[in-house]
């Protein structure tokens, strides 16, 4: 059965997340990683500020993928966990540090956006200076 369109995270919409993302980055002096995957958590879109450590990377792309994949933001592990609750540190994929979010288009989860490279809350604060710009739309 056909139902109505399903909106879609473009690559356009995903270099307009980033560059809200790195701004934010930037206004504070936080060189981090910036990874945009789509609604099955693939790739779609990273950047690295080049004196951000390689091991970021990665975990940029785990909390993008984990926000979709989960369906809530990472930050809901590690509240999680820091509250005890360690069951979260054995599910696979889970990143029990804030930076991940799910990217939302008319209330659909699109894609996710991943930061990683400074503190977690410092992720989660240039993770959502990116999402605000689909909220925007």
């Amino acid at each position: 059965m056909i139902t109505a369109d399903k909106p879609v995270l473009t690559l356009e919409d995903a270099k307009r997340v980033a560059a809200a993302a790195e701004a934010e980055a930037q206004r504070n002096g936080w060189g981090v990683v910036i990874a945009v995957v789509d609604d099955g958590g693939h790739l779609l879109y990273l950047q690295r500020s080049h004196d951000t450590q390689f091991g970021s990377v990665d975990t940029a792309i785990q909390k993008a993928h984990a926000a979709v994949a989960f369906k809530r933001p990472t930050k809901v592990s590690e509240d999680a966990v820091l509250s005890g609750r360690l069951i979260h540190l054995a599910l696979p994929g889970v990143i029990p540090a804030e930076g991940g979010v799910p990217l939302e288009i008319n209330g659909i989860i699109v894609g996710g956006l991943g930061i990683s490279g400074v503190r977690s809350f410092q992720d989660g604060q240039i993770a959502a200076a990116g999402v605000a710009v689909l909220v925007q739309d």
